[in-house]
């Protein structure tokens, strides 16, 4: 399929960024509704990605038209809308800085992370997830846990050093936000908003592929006020 070389080229041009940006936002309501929020910019790297899209092919992947991952992202987009439990979906592409936001709605946590799972699936992508099964976000009222799948990332054991540099100035972010304080949390690293509505953890893009448990987290809310 086109979009599993998309997926191929956009892991190829993360690596070579001198500066990814990742920014993750996940809004969880009292009744367990929410908003989802994914942003990769890539924009301190668009002198690099033009050339990129100016050859035929980079480390054996074709390398797709910008009319192609247009393309591409409005099918997927598409899918996505058909979903159980999501809706108002939007991705906004910007091809001049290379900036991609993707944001829905959800009813539950048990839908966003089922439609997520079923476009992985159904795209063959990212085969080296080996518990596709596995809850990444768990909400049970007053109690929400985060954290990522185990990946195999063994190409990062091949990166030169200069790969490693450049995604070690790579950032990824990650936010939560409740409609009630938060009273504790697990991860320590994790940065609690003023007031106590959101909390945030934040790695680099290397540290990140070598240990996807640094973003990992419970956080226990305060009881609902009657």
């Amino acid at each position: 399929m086109k979009l599993k070389f998309i997926f191929l080229f956009f892991g190829l041009l993360c690596s070579l960024s001198s500066c990814i940006e990742i920014f993750d936002d996940l809004t969880i309501h009292n009744d367990g509704t929410g908003t989802f929020k994914y942003n990769i910019n890539l924009s301190s790297s668009k002198l690099k990605i033009n050339s990129i899209l100016a050859l035929d092919s980079l480390n054996g992947v074709k390398v797709p038209s910008i009319e192609v991952v247009k393309s591409e992202i409005a099918r997927i987009k598409s899918k996505f809308e058909l979903k159980t439990g999501i809706s108002n979906v939007s991705i906004e592409s910007n091809f001049t800085d290379f900036i991609f936001k993707m944001k829905c709605d959800f009813t539950n946590v048990s839908s966003l992370q089922s439609a997520i799972k079923e476009i992985v699936t159904e795209e063959n992508l990212l085969k080296d997830i080996d518990d596709l099964s596995h809850n990444w976000v768990s909400w049970e009222g007053q109690k929400l846990t985060r954290n990522i799948p185990d990946i195999s990332f063994k190409k990062t054991k091949e990166l030169t050093a200069n790969e490693i540099e450049l995604l070690t100035q790579g950032k990824y972010t990650s936010i939560t936000r409740f409609d009630r304080p938060i009273e504790k949390f697990d991860n320590q690293t994790g940065k609690l908003s003023a007031s106590k509505m959101a909390i945030m953890l934040q790695t680099n893009t290397y540290s990140l592929l070598q240990n996807a448990k640094l973003l990992e987290n419970t956080i226990y809310l305060s009881p609902l006020k009657n």
